[in-house]
């Protein structure tokens, strides 16, 4: 069995449910320090965070990752134990096998193999890891990069190890993400008899205007590879569960996904005038999970280009699709961010799997890339 097959399934028999990082980053931190990295351990409250770094000087190259997987489910769904990874057909089965222990697997090994081909490289080669992506990711990469910006650390093109194919290895480089925007909108009434409306204001009656609106209004035509912006509500409550009584309160959970035009900053007060104009008792709590980040043509998209070209015997599809990633909190530290990794079609779900041979091919890509990048 190969080195980087071997250190995967290592991998996956801890059961790193986020934020439990399970031994994980322990383990990979032996082992670049045997390699002659310096590892630092970043802890922030429950979470988990490995810093490894080689080299000083000149230009910064990141490997990020995280150790943490979404909970299995119902075990006896699955057809073998979800942290007994197990090979058949070709394809290694485990939670966390292809989000994203394969590719925390071959950055450790291709980083091994960087190190030894080439100790005096050119400026500083690093791997980032946390225990809180698949999470509230709020002591995880969000509060290592505050920490990052405090010391005055450039990092300079960063490489996110996310699930990125679609069929087949390397058929999609991913070069940007949307932002992310929760609201949690509280619409207050006054509570009644349904016989009586006059002596009650319905919370339901008076919002369903203002979030019409909002649902159907057109954001933006789109920004380059970007989709156009999309609110989405997520949930509406109301009501004691009777059929005779006028709500006193509305709860409704939105979210917006969008594109470069905007910061979420200038989302919050658009949707907040429109809350006004209708005339709501309203009180709204956003969490911003991260601004959009796109990474132009430069030496690492045309290099990651190259290299996944090599790898899957044709050019990717350069796509700024999907949900979010840690690297939304790297970019605004500077950094050109790219997303690279297996295919996709089974993470977060029953029977997760890597193709064996693509989890082979991962540390020759990734080395590939680094050497071109700091060679």
């Amino acid at each position: 069995m190969s080195e980087v097959v071997n250190l995967t399934k290592e991998l996956v028999t801890r059961p790193s449910i986020t934020t439990d990082d399970a031994g994980c980053q322990e383990l990979i931190a032996q082992r670049l320090r045997r390699a002659g990295f310096h590892c630092e351990h970043l802890r922030f409250g429950d979470v988990d965070n490995l810093w490894a770094t080689h080299g000083d000087g000149g230009p910064t190259l990141v490997l990020l990752g995280h150790t943490d997987v979404v909970p299995p489910g119902p075990r006896e769904a699955w057809a073998s134990d979800p942290f007994v990874p197990e090979i058949r057909d070709g394809l290694l089965y485990g939670r966390g096998a292809a989000d994203m222990k394969g590719s925390v697997a071959a950055f450790v090994i291709a980083l091994e193999r960087f190190v030894a081909a080439h100790p005096g490289h050119s400026g500083r080669v690093g791997l980032l890891l946390t225990s809180d992506e698949e999470g509230d990711a709020i002591d995880g990469v969000r509060k290592v990069a505050d920490l990052f910006r405090e010391r005055g650390e450039r990092i300079d093109w960063c490489v996110t190890g996310e699930p990125s194919s679609t069929a087949k290895l390397g058929d999609l480089l991913r070069v940007g993400r949307r932002g992310t925007l929760s609201a949690t909108l509280t619409v207050r009434g006054i509570q009644g008899h349904v016989a009586y409306p006059e002596k009650a204001r319905n919370p339901i009656h008076q919002a369903m205007p203002a979030l019409a609106e909002l649902a159907a209004r057109r954001w933006d035509d789109g920004y380059e590879t970007f989709p156009p912006t999309s609110l989405q509500i997520s949930n509406i409550n109301a009501g004691t569960g009777a059929n005779n009584v006028i709500p006193g309160e509305l709860r409704v959970l939105f979210n917006l996904r969008f594109n470069p035009n905007w910061r979420a900053v200038q989302l919050e007060q658009e949707c907040e005038a429109v809350l006004r104009a209708h005339g709501l008792d309203y009180e709204v709590h956003w969490h911003r999970g991260g601004e959009p980040f796109h990474t132009p043509e430069g030496l690492l998209r045309a290099n990651a280009r190259e290299v996944l070209a090599k790898f899957s015997g044709a050019a990717p599809v350069e796509s700024t699709g999907g949900g979010t990633s840690d690297a939304r909190f790297i970019a605004p530290l500077g950094a050109q961010c790219i997303e690279i990794g297996p295919v996709n079609a089974s993470i977060h779900k029953v029977d997760e799997h890597v193709a064996v041979a693509d989890l082979e091919l991962l540390p020759e890509l990734y080395l590939e890339l680094i050497e071109r990048m700091l060679v």
